[in-house]
């Protein structure tokens, strides 16, 4: 059925709100939901959207292209500069063991040469959108699975690009066309031709990237309109597309072309302060996408070719990359994570499929039965994850210490749990320890575990928003727990669950800036530590200190700044949703500190300030 796009936008949404707080509650992550909405609204179940699939690939393909481009756009050439070695490691051996072994188990099969070597390049491909979303709900992707992850996700969108290139030299028929049915400008040109033409392509877009784009968007910025400067940002995106659909390619790929162009430019931070409130519901409607374009009829009618295929392609490049994870040397937690995050199939894939049936390299009933196995591929990451957390780590993976288990009085020594050991909870951390306070530390970073329990560190393994873990780090009995995890979403989930199993807890959050304390202030939070904020004012005291201030006045002036700031958050934390209201509230406060400030100064002539600058 199809009332229209208002009508379908509205079942989509809808099916976001229902079934992805469902999954987060069940501990499945919010890409799970998605697509088990998508599966539930599709056509082949209860068809709410979609005729047969073909309206939902509108939505997806719009998902895609958007997507493609903020993963251009944070392709920061100095990261990709440092992390080179990692990248073109890992990556190539994933996708070249990856495509060899698809390639011999599906001429094995009875392919031609052509199609199993398309499809084993198509299959070698993962999810980036799954995989980075999932990590990152997870408070993954500083570790070292998440650091492996994104280097081989980076190699794979960049190989498209050749890919692309080479599957018309494998092409049985010379005339693609557009899944429209329109002509391209590669009809009726040979395999070699069609190649240049498409490499010629790419070429033109990078170098128009550098010529035109960013003096354009230079020009449109001297206008000062943020609008305006939005739509420019989505008219380069979508001439791009066309252009590349003009010519026989994705206009995925173009999308991502225009984001790696703009990615070189001084406009990369404000495009992704533009286009970031769009980057999640841009991913959920295109995971739904993927869910509702699952053809059950297909597999039905096929269902033992579609489970081979799918477990075959999974084990296969499961079996790559637990090789790829030890040759660079990761733990059995890291590389279990990396292993099966990886596991599936991506959405570059249904760009190549596409292309691949464009060409007649696969037949149609063919490139649907891959396109359904690489969405069900998909589809499956999340439960494997899940199987991950739940079964495989905790009984092979990093576990607390023996001698822990037994005694719970050991649990009741410890006053404090720090959950998150990162830059900010160690600091913490090594100061209580300093000071006689022992803690006990909730991570999931396997090697940070190993490596603090090497130093003393009790320190507990795993999800610190589970509740059985917060357990066994002994919560029933603590006083204190720290939440210094870096992700605000994580902190804020934990201490919603504390409020609710641990009540007698004593919760001291991190907050990362303004806007994440007026978050934690609504969750009720009163004890809340700006990481920005102590920094920031030690470096005006130095300041004040190299302008001739002595050193105990600049520091009292900087204690009693701060002691008027946070006096003042929860105050302006009631207006923050009313702008004009926050803007004149917080002009009033500014003005109140400084007038306090003075006052300060005048109350207090610093007749012994002098001490704190003498010299032994």
């Amino acid at each position: 059925m199809n009332n229209g796009f208002l009508h379908d936008a509205l079942i989509y949404l809808t099916a976001a709100i229902v079934f992805v707080p469902i999954a987060k509650k069940l501990g499945m992550g919010s890409v799970l939901g998605y697509l088990l909405g998508g599966i539930i609204i599709g056509p082949f179940l209860l068809g709410f959207v979609g005729e047969e699939g073909k309206d939902i690939m509108h939505f997806a393909e719009f998902g895609v292209v958007m997507m493609l481009f903020l993963i251009g756009l944070e392709l920061e050439p100095a990261s990709f500069w440092r992390m080179r070695k990692l990248i073109a490691g890992t990556g190539a051996v994933q996708l070249c063991a990856t495509t060899l072994l698809c390639f011999g188990g599906l001429l094995a099969a009875g392919f031609s040469w052509q199609a199993a070597l398309a499809c084993g390049l198509a299959f070698s491909m993962s999810s980036t959108a799954i995989v980075m979303q999932t990590l990152r709900e997870k408070g993954l992707t500083k570790t070292a699975s998440g650091r492996s992850s994104f280097a081989v996700l980076l190699f794979q969108d960049i190989s498209v690009i050749p890919i692309l290139a080479l599957l018309p030299l494998l092409a049985m028929s010379s005339a693609p066309q557009t899944a429209e049915g329109h002509k391209t400008l590669l009809e009726g040109l040979p395999g070699w031709a069609q190649t240049l033409t498409l490499i010629g392509a790419v070429t033109a877009v990078v170098l128009g990237g550098r010529l035109i784009i960013v003096p354009f968007l230079r020009f449109i910025a001297r206008i000062r309109l943020r609008e305006l400067f939005t739509a420019a940002a989505l008219l380069i995106v979508i001439a791009t597309a066309d252009l590349m659909t003009i010519v026989g390619l994705s206009p995925a790929l173009g999308t991502f072309l225009a984001g790696v162009v703009l990615a070189n430019s001084q406009f990369r931070h404000e495009l992704e302060s533009d286009v970031e409130p769009f980057k999640g519901v841009l991913l959920g409607l295109f995971f739904i996408a993927v869910g509702a374009s699952i053809n059950f009829r297909l597999i039905l009618d096929n269902p033992l070719t579609v489970t081979v295929l799918v477990l075959g392609v999974i084990v296969v490049k499961a079996f790559v990359l637990n090789i790829t994870g030890r040759m660079t040397r990761l733990s059995f937690d890291q590389n279990s994570i990396f292993t099966l995050a990886l596991s599936q199939v991506g959405e570059f894939a249904f760009v190549l499929f596409a292309f691949i049936a464009q060409l007649g390299i696969l037949s149609g009933h063919w490139s649907d039965m891959m396109m359904g196995v690489t969405a069900i591929s998909m589809a499956v990451t999340p439960f494997l994850l899940l199987v991950n957390e739940r079964l495989i780590l905790p009984r092979f993976g990093t576990k607390e210490a023996g001698e822990e288990r037994e005694a719970d009085r050991i649990d009741e020594e410890q006053a404090v749990i720090i959950a998150g050991f990162g830059h900010f909870g160690s600091t913490i951390g090594r100061f209580l320890r300093a000071n006689g306070i022992q803690t006990t530390i909730l991570d999931n970073n396997s090697d940070t575990v190993d490596l603090l329990r090497r130093m003393g560190f009790k320190v507990f393994y795993g999800d610190a928003t589970r509740i059985d873990i917060l357990k066994s780090a002994g919560a029933d009995h603590a006083k204190v727990l720290i939440a210094s995890i870096d992700s605000p979403e994580i902190n804020a989930e934990l201490v919603e669950k504390i409020k609710t199993e641990f009540p007698h807890l004593t919760i001291m959050v991190r907050a990362r800036n303004r806007i994440d304390a007026y978050d934690l202030l609504d969750a009720g939070v009163k004890n809340i530590y700006r990481e920005s904020l102590e920094t920031s004012v030690r470096l005006g005291v130095d300041t004040l200190v190299h302008l001739g201030f002595r050193r105990y006045t600049a520091t009292r002036a900087g204690q009693n700044f701060i002691k008027y700031d946070e006096a003042a958050l929860p105050r302006l934390a009631k207006h923050r949703h009313n702008q004009e209201a926050y803007i004149f509230n917080t002009r009033e406060e500014i003005s109140i500190q400084e007038e306090l400030l003075t006052k300060d100064r005048a109350d207090n002539p610093a007749i012994n300030d002098h001490a704190w600058d003498r010299k032994a």
